[in-house]
C-alpha cells in the first residue's frame, strides 16, 4: 500500500492544476485562433454544418440538429454555447460578414434574444463555405481526434482571409481577455496584399488601408491620433459616438434623430440610453425633452428625442454624449493564439501571421493537387501509348486466361501462356512494360475510348494536366508566383464580397456641455420625521409656521442652486441638490432622501439637516454619546462629494446631536442615567472634523449621553425626565468633564 502512496507539496499540486486548468480554457474555450479567428465551438459548429451538407445553396436544417451533432461528436460543454455561438454568426449586427444564413428568429439589435433552437434553422453563408472550408478535402491543415476519439476534426480551418481582423473577437479566459474589434474586410485585404508585397511596410504604413475599426451599427471613431499606437500594440481605447442628424417639425419642434448606435450598445444597452434620456429630465438637468420615443425597425436605428424650439441643439447633443452611452469607449486588446500561446498583437504581426497560413495552406493544397495531376498524367500516357498499339493489346487480352496474366505481360513482358499471332507480337509484347496503375487503366478501359473523337478529348486532357502540372510546380517553387495567386483569390472574395465603409473615423474634440444659467430664487426645504424630502415655496414657510413644527422634523428657507447638507448618528455627511428634490406643495408627500444620495434610512439616522450655504456661516457642535464634544467650523463641510465623514468616531459610538452655534451660552448633556451637567459653550474647543473631539462628561458604568439642550443668556427650558419635568435654566453651572447632578424623580 505504501509503495502507491505518492508524498508531494499540497501547493505544487494546487499550482500544476490550476495551470492545467487555465491553460485549458484559454487555448480551448476562449479564445480564438489568430490563423483562422475563431474559438473551438465556432471552428466545431462550421466543420459539423459543412459535414451535414448545410451548403448556401441547399436547404435549410434545424438549429437542434446543429447543436446536437455538434455537442455529440466534437463539442461536449452544453448545448447553450454551441447555440450562442450559431446565433452570434448569424447576426449581422454583430458581425461584418455572417458565416451563418439564420431563418427564422435569431434575435435583434434591441437585445430581444433568438428564438429556442427548435424553431430556428440555419445553412452555412455562401462566404463561410467558399473561403473556410472548401479546400478540406486538399489536405490543407492537421485533422485531430476529437473528445473521446471517434471522430477527426480540423485544428484550424482553412481560411482565405484574415478573418480574426474581419469579425472580431470577444472572449474571458483566466486571468486574460480578448476584445477584437470588427474590421472593414476590403480594407483588410488591400493591407493584406501590400505586406505581401513590401514585408517591410510599417505599422503606419499599413493604416494607409486599414483606417480603423468598421463596427457593423456604423457610429463615429472620434480618436483618430490614437489608433497607430493601438494598432502597434495591439491594445488601447478606442471611443465611438452614435450618429445623431436633426429633423424640423412643422410646428417648429426640434427632432433629434439617433440613426447609428455605438458598437457597445448593442442589446440592453438602447433600452438603458432611453432611461438615460429619461433621467436627464427627471434629474433637472434638462427642461428641454418634450418625447422620447423608439421608432427602430428592420430598416434600421431611429431613436427620435422631441425638443423644444428654443433648444440649443449642440448643447444637448453635448449633454448626450457626456451623459449617456452615446458616446462610448471600446477597449481593444487583440489577443489570440498563436504559434500553441496566447498573444496580444498588432495589425502587421496578425496580417503576417495569416499571409504565414496562406502560404502553408496554399503549399499543402497545391502539393496534393500536383500529385493528382502526376497520377492523372501517368494514366493517361499509359492509355495513349495503348491507343497507339490497340492490336497488340487486344491480341495481349484474347491470348490470356485470367486478369493476372494479362497485367503481367502489360507490366513485366512476360508473354508465358499468351497466345499471339505471330512471333513478332509476342517480340512487341515483351516490350510494353507499363505501370501497374497504367495496366490497370488498360484493362478497365472501354471500346468507345478507340473513337476518334475520344482519342482526340483524351489527348486534349493529356495537355491540360501536363499545363497544370508545369503551373503547380511553378507556384511551389517560385514563392512568387504562391504570391500572386494569394493575391489572386484574396482579390476576388474582396469583389464579392466587399463593401464600403460603415464607420467613420475622425478626430472629435471631447464633448463640453454648459448647463444652462439657473435663476437663483430663494424655496423652502422640509423633511418629516420618515425622511420624505420636497421643496415648496419660501413664502409657505411664513405662512405655515405651527404645521411645520408639528409636522416636520426640519424645514428652512434656501437657494434653489443650493444643497442640503445631512448629518447621521453614524458620523457620515451626505449632501442633496436642492434641484434633485421634487417641488410641491406642503401637503404634497416628497420622495425619500435615501433616493437621491447614499443615505441608507434603514442603517442610519438623520440627526441635522441644514443648508450647506448657511453651515458656511457658523460653527457646529457635535456632541455623542459617549461624551466627546468638540466644535467645528461649517466651511469644513462644504464639499464637493456626496458622502464624507463628519466626525470621527471611537469604537461603539455614535452622534447624539448636532447642532449650529448662533446665540447659545451653556450646553447641558443629558446621560441615560438621570444625569445632567450644565457648562458654558466656550469651553468645548473648535477642532477639525475628522478629530475626536474632548470629554464633556464624565459618564457612570454603562451610562451615555442621549439629549443634548442648549440655553441663551435669558433662556428659560424644560425638559421631561421620564414624566418629571426640569428647569434647565435653574440648574448650577459648572465645568466642563464633571459629573453633574441627579435629577430625583417625585
Amino acid at each position: 500500500m505504501d509503495d502507491r502512496i505518492i508524498k508531494t507539496e499540497y501547493s505544487e499540486v494546487m499550482q500544476k492544476n490550476f495551470i492545467d486548468y487555465a491553460m485549458s480554457v484559454i487555448v480551448a474555450r476562449a479564445l480564438p485562433d489568430v490563423r483562422d479567428g475563431l474559438k473551438p465551438v465556432q471552428r466545431r459548429t462550421l466543420y459539423d454544418m459543412w459535414e451535414l451538407g448545410l451548403r448556401y445553396d441547399r436547404p435549410y436544417r434545424k438549429s437542434a440538429r446543429i447543436v446536437g451533432d455538434t455537442m455529440g461528436k466534437y463539442h461536449p460543454h452544453g448545448d447553450s454555447s454551441i447555440y450562442d455561438c450559431l446565433v452570434v454568426m448569424a447576426q449581422d449586427f454583430k458581425r461584418m460578414v455572417p458565416l451563418v444564413d439564420g431563418h427564422g428568429n435569431f434575435g435583434n439589435i434591441e437585445g430581444d434574444g433568438a428564438a429556442a433552437m427548435r424553431y430556428t434553422e440555419a445553412r452555412l453563408s455562401r462566404l463561410a463555405q467558399e473561403n473556410f472550408l472548401a479546400d478540406l478535402d486538399k489536405d490543407v491543415v492537421d485533422f485531430i481526434p476529437n473528445f473521446d476519439e471517434t471522430e477527426r476534426e480540423p485544428a484550424v480551418l482553412p481560411v482565405k482571409i484574415p478573418h480574426f481582423l474581419v469579425n472580431g473577437s470577444e472572449g474571458i479566459a483566466v486571468g486574460m481577455a480578448t476584445n477584437t474589434p470588427p474590421h472593414n474586410l476590403g480594407e483588410i485585404i488591400d493591407a493584406e496584399i501590400a505586406l505581401m508585397k513590401n514585408p517591410m511596410l510599417t505599422t503606419e504604413q499599413l493604416m494607409k488601408y486599414v483606417k480603423g475599426p468598421d463596427f457593423p451599427t456604423g457610429g463615429i471613431v472620434t480618436n483618430a491620433d490614437d489608433l497607430p499606437v493601438i494598432y502597434e500594440t495591439g491594445s488601447g481605447r478606442v471611443k465611438i459616438r452614435g450618429k445623431v442628424v436633426t429633423e424640423t417639425e412643422k410646428n417648429g419642434h426640434i427632432k433629434l434623430v439617433v440613426t447609428e448606435i455605438p458598437y457597445t450598445m448593442i442589446g440592453a444597452g438602447i433600452g438603458k440610453f432611453l432611461e438615460d434620456v429619461a433621467a436627464l429630465s427627471e434629474n433637472k438637468l434638462t427642461g428641454d425633452i418634450i418625447d422620447i420615443s423608439n421608432q427602430s425597425s428592420k430598416e434600421g436605428i431611429r431613436i427620435v428625442i422631441e425638443l423644444k424650439k428654443d433648444t440649443d441643439v449642440e448643447n444637448f447633443k453635448n449633454l448626450l454624449y457626456k451623459k449617456t452611452r452615446l458616446e462610448d469607449t471600446y477597449g481593444v486588446n487583440m489577443l489570440a493564439i498563436c504559434k500553441g500561446r496566447p498573444e496580444t498583437m498588432g495589425l502587421k504581426q496578425i496580417l503576417q501571421e495569416s499571409i504565414d497560413f496562406q502560404f502553408e495552406t496554399n503549399t499543402r493544397k497545391y502539393n496534393t493537387l500536383l500529385e493528382k495531376e502526376k497520377e492523372k498524367k501517368e494514366i493517361q500516357e499509359g492509355l495513349i501509348k495503348a491507343c497507339n498499339v490497340i492490336d497488340l493489346v487486344i491480341e495481349i487480352l484474347r491470348g490470356s486466361k485470367d486478369r493476372a496474366m494479362a497485367k503481367n505481360c502489360l507490366v513485366n513482358g512476360v508473354t508465358d501462356g499468351i497466345r499471339f499471332k505471330t512471333r513478332e507480337s509476342a517480340a512487341m509484347a515483351t516490350q510494353l512494360l507499363f505501370t501497374e496503375k497504367q495496366a490497370d487503366a488498360i484493362l478497365e478501359m472501354r471500346l468507345y475510348r478507340l473513337i476518334g473523337l475520344e482519342m482526340e478529348a483524351l489527348l486534349k486532357d493529356h495537355e491540360t494536366t501536363v499545363a497544370n502540372i508545369y503551373r503547380y510546380e511553378d507556384i511551389l517553387t517560385d514563392r512568387n508566383s504562391m504570391s500572386l495567386v494569394i493575391q489572386q483569390d484574396l482579390m476576388d472574395v474582396r469583389k464579392a464580397y466587399g463593401t464600403a465603409r460603415k464607420t467613420e473615423i475622425d478626430n472629435i474634440a471631447e464633448a463640453v456641455y454648459v448647463a444652462k444659467a439657473v435663476e437663483e430664487t430663494d424655496i423652502g426645504f422640509v423633511m418629516d420625521r420618515f425622511g420624505y424630502a420636497k421643496t415648496i415655496d419660501a413664502s409657505s414657510l411664513e405662512k405655515n409656521k405651527e404645521a411645520l413644527e408639528s409636522d416636520f422634523r426640519f424645514s428652512f428657507v434656501m437657494k434653489n442652486t443650493g444643497k442640503i447638507a445631512l448629518f447621521t448618528d453614524k458620523g457620515q455627511l451626505y449632501t442633496v441638490r436642492a434641484m434633485d428634490l421634487p417641488a410641491g406643495k406642503l401637503r404634497d408627500k416628497g420622495i425619500p432622501v435615501d433616493n437621491v444620495s447614499n443615505y441608507d434610512s434603514a442603517a442610519e439616522r438623520i440627526i441635522l439637516a441644514a443648508s450647506q450655504s448657511d453651515l458656511n456661516l457658523h460653527r457646529l457642535m457635535f456632541v455623542t454619546k459617549l461624551a466627546n464634544c468638540k466644535v467645528v467650523d461649517g466651511g469644513e463641510f462644504d464639499v464637493s462629494k456626496r458622502t464624507v465623514a463628519a466626525t470621527k468616531l471611537s469604537d461603539g459610538d455614535e452622534v447624539v446631536d448636532v447642532t449650529v452655534i448662533r446665540d447659545q451660552a451653556t450646553m447641558i448633556l443629558e446621560t441615560e442615567n438621570g444625569y445632567f451637567l450644565r457648562f458654558p459653550v466656550s469651553e468645548i474647543p473648535e477642532k477639525k472634523k475628522n478629530a475626536v473631539g474632548v470629554r464633556g462628561m464624565k459618564l457612570g458604568r454603562d451610562d451615555f449621553v442621549r439629549n443634548v439642550y442648549y440655553l441663551a443668556e435669558d433662556g428659560m427650558k424644560l425638559a421631561d425626565v421620564d414624566g418629571t419635568p426640569v428647569e434647565l435654566a435653574t440648574l448650577r453651572i459648572a465645568g466642563r468633564d464633571g459629573k453633574g447632578s441627579r435629577v430625583i424623580k417625585k
